[in-house]
């Protein structure tokens, strides 16, 4: 400890300075850097959240049209003919209209599923991830949404998911029991699955599935970028003050330090010229006074003595 305060003493004032401006400098890149992460983050994630909800909404608004456009039109076949028409089933429309959406460039990496406990169509089944999110649902009736993040081999997946679930009498036409079933959906589903559903039962959850591994790590370079940009302008502004105090300060008072040994000796002839009325100045001014003073006092002193 010492040792450490003997080091300081011998230290000069830019020197001291520099210390202090390095250590400021490091404190406010790491807590930028550790706020402009979490307001970063927070943008990315806000930014997946809208795309995904944008999507979440659309294929809602699939799934409401075929349950009010198209089912009433293909309803009566769903008994005459020898196979389903899947494209009555609004979970059906909804998922082949999304499949088109996923072969536009770019988009091959999201996916939609309404994930469900016992589906007619096994494509639909839950699995134990989806399962846990459906349970979530069933037990808290007042959740109408949840989100996060789901990890695959090939990165985190943002998720949102929302209850799907039976509202409507005409939904247990299918899926009450396979008696009263169409016999069509038998025909191409068979008995085994989709059954035993029951009015205003959350039977489902249906599910966006974003990429988010591009959007986070593009919010990474920015933060790496601002980052840098934030140390180079500290040290920009170091280098600034470190030529301002060699400037103004350091260099004025190391020739105020030798005047001031010159005149210790007995020369007085040198005076301290400083242009600027500044504290510096200020103690310019006060040396060459106390020259001069000290200038009259040794001729006063040469003529008592003679």
């Amino acid at each position: 400890m010492l040792k450490d305060n003997h080091l300081l003493k011998n230290l000069n004032i830019a020197t001291k300075l520099n210390i202090l401006l390095t250590v400021i400098a490091v404190i406010t890149v790491f807590l930028s850097g550790g706020v402009l992460s979490l307001i970063l983050a927070h943008n990315a994630e806000r930014v997946v959240t809208d795309k995904a909800l944008v999507l979440m909404e659309t294929m809602s608004a699939v799934r409401n049209y075929t349950s009010t456009k198209v089912n009433p039109e293909l309803a009566a076949r769903l008994e005459t003919d020898n196979q389903f028409l899947p494209q009555t089933v609004p979970a059906f429309s909804a998922r082949e209209v999304f499949e088109y959406f996923r072969e536009q460039g770019g988009y091959k990496d999201f996916f939609y599923k309404e994930a469900t406990l016992n589906p007619t169509n096994l494509r639909d089944k839950a699995d134990k991830f989806e399962a846990e999110i459906v349970e979530k649902f069933r037990n808290n009736k007042n959740l109408d949404q949840t989100s996060g993040f789901r990890s695959f081999s090939s990165g985190d997946i943002f998720y949102i998911a929302r209850p799907l679930e039976v509202s409507k009498e005409s939904c247990l036409r299918c899926h009450s029991t396979p008696d009263v079933a169409p016999k069509s959906l038998l025909t191409t589903y068979g008995k085994d699955n989709g059954f035993n559903w029951k009015l205003h039962e959350i039977v489902g959850a249906q599910m966006i599935l974003v990429p988010a591994t591009a959007i986070f790590e593009s919010a990474k370079r920015l933060q790496v970028s601002v980052t840098g940009i934030l140390m180079a302008c500290l040290a920009l502004a170091i280098i600034l003050i470190n030529f301002f105090l060699r400037f103004s300060v350091t260099t004025p008072l190391k020739k105020m330090a030798q005047l001031a040994q010159r005149i210790s000796t007995g020369d007085l002839s040198q005076e301290f010229s400083h242009p600027y009325n500044d504290e510096m100045g200020m103690l310019a001014a006060s040396l060459n006074r106390m020259k001069v003073s000290l200038d009259i006092a040794m001729e006063m002193l040469s003529s008592d003595t003679e």
